[in-house]
């Protein structure tokens, strides 16, 4: 049943109360203010269709304040996440507890990603090429083949038998190159399938960002449809929805996918087409001259392609290319109607084909044109530096869409963050934390730090500082870096050098190394931009964070270079732009990462000293918390021996 504003609101209103449901079924649980009025917003913006903006603090609570009204709405309802991490933690452990609480029955759906479920046609493609297989390989796929005969979702999450890096996983998952829709065998018993028409056919299902633009704005092909148009969407971790939302209404393009493609097309003229010796022989020619074609693009390094395009080599190697491709993609048209899997492979050529072409053209000035490097195949991007105008379609008017995070303001203001999704007049609120900061936390920047372009020296001195941290914190520090060259050289340095465990990013899975962390309870844990969100180390496990500099993105970001030109183009100063709110944001979400619950006491230790220096850095302290502040490292010292 559906509830009326005024009585939805009343209900949550009575919730949230001292002696509500809440109250009475969460242990230690104390009545918040700020978390009250989160409810009361999201309660009101669902029961009139309106958007709305909030900024919740670390310790309001905007979880549950959200999933209430969105449970007793009556409405169908998407919430989606910005990580695999909270969307299971949603669905497995939140939702139920409060559909628990509130005695209410609803159906609701957990949907990822295709690439999150095992194919049924990719395993069996695999196990039949198993003669010529790596040995590992094969072996990971065996146990795959046997998780796949006992799973009920196909859900890679539940595999544990393998590694989560096996080379096995992305041959056997799902995938959009690799399907075939309604020709495949498997179709009935399809996990991807099954999870999407599941996800139809819910109350509330719970998405990430990913997947929901890839939804509505790709419409991936295979399956007509993969979201329903709900009542409200909820987006949590909202503070990443402009870069996604430049992805997706870009344009991307992996090489593996059409190499992947090119050999499919190898495979079915073995299985079907022997008759037809020209496929072969061409198919042969497009897979050495891709392959060629990325080995020359790859010795470059470069990552802008516009600056390609002044190399004679590398552009007469692509029209080579793309000419040699479209004569295969006419040959191959030829054939048409001899076998579905073929006409379908042929559909999803002609796509890319059209995808490379766009970005070899580069003719769009208000897109950045990039190169991302993998481990043996790159991808291809366009982004546009705009994507006011997308949002605006995609956000419609009859549907309440509510964002909401720790991190959205910069000085005080959401303006920047609804201006890039194009949110005219949509009502705004932040929500102060309503932990004791002053208290609980010390921001210390150590006086004396040279300046931190001065490489070598500043290694040096993050060194020095956090050897005095750690051994007074007992371990128990997370190291948070804006590049993986000075992580590997501070790990390097502080080697031998201080008593506790350290735990270095890359030495293991994201998930594995917290996990250790929480474990040995002493540890020292290194990470990039990884570690800077969606982590929640609580009590005296993490008791200081040490930041090397301010978060500012890379002047050579290809992106960041198109849209910089943009808004010069329009008069604006692009520092001010751009650089500075993702930087606020960015340190914003690191400093998240000490204080996690009101009992919590800890120390941020940043060593830049621009922020205390240059005018720009009070919009940085204006949006932090408001910690107490102090520049001598001795003081920092004494706060954190105390913390027993």
């Amino acid at each position: 049943m559906r509830l009326t504003s005024s009585r939805l609101t009343q209900e949550v209103a009575r919730i949230f109360a001292d002696d509500g449901v809440i109250a009475q079924g969460v242990s230690g649980y104390s009545c918040r203010p700020q978390q009250q009025q989160m409810a009361a917003l999201v309660s009101q913006a669902m029961s009139r269709a309106d958007n709305l903006v909030v900024e919740a603090g670390t310790g309001v609570g905007k979880t549950y304040a959200y999933l209430v009204p969105a449970l007793l709405s009556g409405q169908q309802v998407i919430i989606s996440t910005g990580s695999k991490n909270l969307q299971e933690q949603l669905f497995f452990k939140d939702i139920p507890a409060l559909l628990s609480m509130l005695d209410i029955k609803l159906n609701v759906a957990l949907l990822k990603g295709r690439s999150n479920y095992l194919c049924q046609l990719n395993m069996e493609r695999q196990l039949n090429g198993a003669d010529v297989m790596d040995s590992q390989v094969l072996d990971d796929l065996l146990r795959i083949n046997q998780w796949a005969g006992q799973t009920q979702d196909g859900d890679i999450g539940g595999l544990h038998s393998v590694s989560e890096n096996s080379a096995a996983l992305p041959l056997v998952v799902s995938s959009k190159e690799s399907c075939i829709g309604k020709a495949c065998e498997h179709y009935e018993s399809c996990f991807t399938r099954k999870a999407r028409q599941k996800a139809m056919d819910a109350k509330v299902i719970v998405v990430n960002h990913h997947l929901f633009f890839a939804d509505s704005v790709l419409k991936e092909t295979g399956f007509a449809e993969l979201l329903p148009d709900t009542d409200a969407v909820i987006f949590d971790e909202a503070h990443l929805l402009p870069d996604i939302a430049v992805t997706y209404f870009g344009q991307q393009l992996n090489i593996k996918s059409v190499i992947n493609l090119i050999e499919r097309f190898a495979q079915l003229y073995r299985e079907s087409m022997t008759d037809s010796a020209q496929i072969a022989s061409m198919t042969a020619r497009c897979y050495t001259l891709i392959e060629q074609w990325q080995a020359q693009v790859f010795a470059t390094e470069q990552v802008n392609w516009r600056y390609l395009l002044a190399d004679k080599a590398i552009m007469t190697a692509s029209w080579a290319l793309l000419q040699e491709l479209t004569a295969y993609q006419t040959l191959l048209m030829g054939y048409l109607g001899r076998n579905e899997e073929f006409d379908d492979s042929v559909e999803k050529l002609n796509q890319q084909l059209s995808k490379l072409a766009v970005f070899f053209q580069c003719d769009n000035h208000n897109s950045a044109y990039s190169i991302e490097y993998g481990y043996r195949h790159m991808t291809l991007r366009i982004s546009p530096i705009n994507v006011t105008k997308e949002c605006q379609a995609l956000f419609r008017a009859d549907t309440s869409w509510i964002f909401t995070s720790a991190t959205l303001q910069i000085n005080r203001d959401l303006g920047l963050f609804t201006q890039a999704l194009g949110l005219k007049s949509a009502p705004t609120a932040i929500l102060d934390s309503p932990f004791d900061y002053a208290r609980q936390a010390l921001f210390c920047v150590p006086r004396h730090l040279g300046s931190v372009s001065q490489h070598d020296n500043a290694t040096k001195q993050l060194v020095d500082v956090a050897i005095k941290a750690i051994n007074a914190a007992k371990g128990r520090t997370f190291m948070l870096f804006t590049s993986h060259r000075m992580l590997n050289q501070v790990a390097q340095a502080l080697h031998g050098r201080v008593q506790y465990p350290l735990l270095v990013q890359g030495q293991a899975g994201k998930q594995t190394l917290l996990k250790k962390y929480r474990q040995l309870g002493n540890a020292v844990l290194l990470g990039t931009g990884a570690f800077w969100e969606g982590v929640d180390v609580r009590g005296k496990l993490l008791s200081c964070v040490i930041i090397d500099k301010l978060p500012f993105m890379s002047p050579d970001d290809t992106l960041y270079k198109a849209r910089a030109e943009g808004v010069m183009r329009d008069g604006l100063d692009p520092f001010m732009s751009l650089s500075l709110p993702q930087a606020v944001i960015t340190l914003n979400q690191g400093v998240g990462r000490l204080i996690r619950d009101e009992k919590d006491r800890g120390v941020l230790i940043l060593c830049d000293n621009r922020i205390v220096n240059r005018p720009y850095g009070q919009a940085f302290i204006n949006s932090l918390p408001p910690m107490h502040r102090t520049r001598d490292l001795d003081q920092a010292i004494t706060f954190l021996q105390q913390i027993d």
